[in-house]
Order: structure tokens, then C-alpha cells, then sequence
């Protein structure tokens, strides 16, 4: 299962946790006034303040007919009425006989924004009735830091089959960020601990590197290994204070670095072609000589031994992974 499928399973899950109970509550109060709209239309306005981040309640019947007003947290609208929501898009998937479902995000009609809906049955006597649904707007859910997503771990992409089918057939041609591989991770290094440089990217094959500062993330710096050597380099980048909230330590820092190193040069044929760190993320980004790509927490990298890799990747370019 991919990161972003992990993700999103994750937050939804978090979803129906928060709202399963109170939906549950709901769902056999009206099941006592059902199908009377008014009585209903009180219970809905009751119960949208015990949901958390719920904009809209609504109730329906099994034709998919709107029994209910829409009802919102600063009143009822009875014109939706009679409406016949069957089309809308969480109604093309089987519906629940009990508990709650969420639909997958999509427009509202009423209220021009990305939603969820999260449906409760009705029954009664083990009859169902009809739903209950709740409506989520995305914005809300996304900035509750309780409806947290899973840590990203170990993924690899591979890279363009071409590259990969003639792997074999070339060998490392020393560039001349190589040749001064020991000045350029050492003044990574200390951007990265002393002078506010939170992600660095380094390209080893075309000797240059891509830095993001703190204080201002939405650019990167570009420099030629010739600016990065120079001693006086650290004047451009002021002192900065480590990050309290970093994933990384400066420790791991050199830890990751010195791997890059040895990824690099340890082999003539698989070699790394650039590589990346993120101590705000924790990430670490690795591109080989075969054109693939693996993203991982620093922890996991730190973990694996050179034999990792090499064993790894020195197979044969149609069943290679990376």
C-alpha cells in the first residue's frame, strides 16, 4: 500500500472514529420521530454541535428523497425538501445497513466546497428507514491535527526502463564535486546545523547543489561546487539556531551524509547519482545510476549497511527494483 493511500485511509479512519458515536446517538433519536420533518429538522440542530467539524445534517430516505431541511449551526433552510439526492456521488456505492460510511470527497452542491459525507443508518425494529448524513468540508479536516496521516516509510520508484536496460553497460565518470566530495558534505553539514538550511539536495553526477533556508522556503539556492569550496561560502548564509521541532538530529546529519558519501563512490557501475535530506520531514531521497528512486525516514536509512544497497542493486537491469 502506497504512502498516499496509507494517508488517506488513515485520516479517514481517524474521521469516522470521531464521529461514529455522536452519529450513532443520532441516528436512534431520529429513528423515534422518522419520517416527521420537523421533529426531525429539531433533533439535526440539536446534535450538529456534538460532531466535530460538521457544517451541514441532513436526513433522507431509501429512494434517496431529502425528508429534512439542510441544517446548518446558524439555522434550518426547508427548501431542499423533497429533493432528490440519488445521483449525488457517495450514493453510488453500497450505503450502510449499520453504523457509519464516508464517501470519498467530493463538490457540494449546497455549499460550493470539497466535502466528505459521513452516512448513518436509521432503523428501526432492524428495518432501516433511511440516513443521516453529515457533511465535512475538507478545509476543516485537513487543519485538525488529530486526524493525523501515518509516517511515510520506505518507498522506491523505478526510473526510466532505457536507463535501466544499459546500467551495465556504463561506468562513473568522476565529477568534480567527487573530487572534492569531503569539503562539499562538510560545509552541508554545517549550513545544516549552524546556518538555517532545513533541506539540501546534492547532484554528485553534474556537481551542484539545491539549498532551502528557514526563512525563506518557498526558494531554493543553486551553487556550483566551485562557490561551495570557497572558504568565505558560510558568510552568505547567516547563523541560524537548530530547530527545536527537527525529525533530525545533527548527529544523523553526519550520519547521512557520510552514507552518501560512500553510496556514491563504493561502486563504478551502481552509484548514487543524487541524493537528498529533510530535517523538518526526516526524509531522505536517494537517485542511482539506474534512474530509480527511494524516499525513507532517516532512521530506516541510518539502519542499513552498504551490503544493503550493493546487494541490492547490483542485479540484473530487468528485475532491478530501484
Amino acid at each position: 500500500m502506497s504512502f498516499i493511500q496509507q494517508a488517506v485511509l488513515a485520516k479517514k479512519a481517524a474521521l469516522a472514529e470521531a464521529v461514529s458515536e455522536p452519529m450513532a446517538r443520532l441516528g436512534s433519536r431520529c429513528a423515534d420521530v422518522w419520517p416527521d420533518a420537523d421533529a426531525l429538522d429539531r433533533l439535526l440542530r440539536e446534535a450538529i454541535g456534538s460532531i466535530p467539524h460538521c457544517h451541514l445534517l441532513y436526513a433522507w430516505d431509501l429512494n434517496g428523497i431529502e425528508i429534512s431541511s439542510m441544517v446548518q449551526a446558524s439555522g434550518a433552510d426547508p427548501s431542499w425538501r423533497g429533493r432528490d439526492l440519488s445521483q449525488r456521488p457517495y450514493l453510488k456505492n453500497h450505503l450502510p445497513f449499520k453504523g457509519v460510511m464516508l464517501s470519498s470527497v467530493y463538490m457540494s452542491e449546497y455549499l460550493p466546497k470539497q466535502c466528505i459525507t459521513a452516512l448513518q443508518a436509521v432503523t428501526r425494529d432492524n428495518n432501516l428507514l433511511g440516513f443521516i448524513a453529515a457533511d465535512f468540508a475538507l478545509d476543516d479536516l485537513l487543519h485538525d491535527s488529530r486526524l493525523t496521516a501515518p509516517d511515510m516509510h520506505w518507498q522506491q520508484f523505478r526510473g526510466d526502463p532505457a536507463v535501466r536496460g544499459t546500467v551495465f553497460m556504463q561506468e562513473r565518470t568522476p565529477s568534480l564535486l567527487d573530487q572534492h566530495i569531503d569539503e562539499v558534505l562538510d560545509l552541508i553539514h554545517s549550513l545544516m546545523c549552524h546556518h538555517g538550511v532545513f533541506h539540501s539536495k546534492i547532484h554528485f553526477s553534474s556537481g551542484r547543489c539545491s539549498l532551502w533556508l528557514f526563512n525563506d522556503p518557498y526558494n531554493y539556492r543553486l551553487h556550483r561546487v566551485d562557490e561551495i569550496i570557497n572558504p568565505d561560502f558560510c558568510l552568505a548564509y547567516p547563523v541560524c539556531p537548530y530547530p527545536a521541532n527537527a525529525k533530525v538530529s545533527p548527529e544523523h546529519i553526519r550520519h547521512v551524509l557520510d552514507e552518501f558519501k560512500a553510496l556514491r563512490l563504493a561502486d563504478e557501475t551502481i552509484y548514487l547519482r543524487s541524493s537528498s535530506v529533510n530535517i523538518m520531514n526526516g526524509l531522505v531521497g536517494l537517485t542511482f545510476s539506474c534512474d530509480g528512486s527511494h524516499y525513507m525516514p532517516v532512521e530506516e536509512f541510518v539502519a542499513k549497511d552498504l551490503s544493503f544497497w550493493l546487494g541490492a542493486l547490483n542485479i540484473k537491469p530487468e528485475v532491478a527494483a530501484v
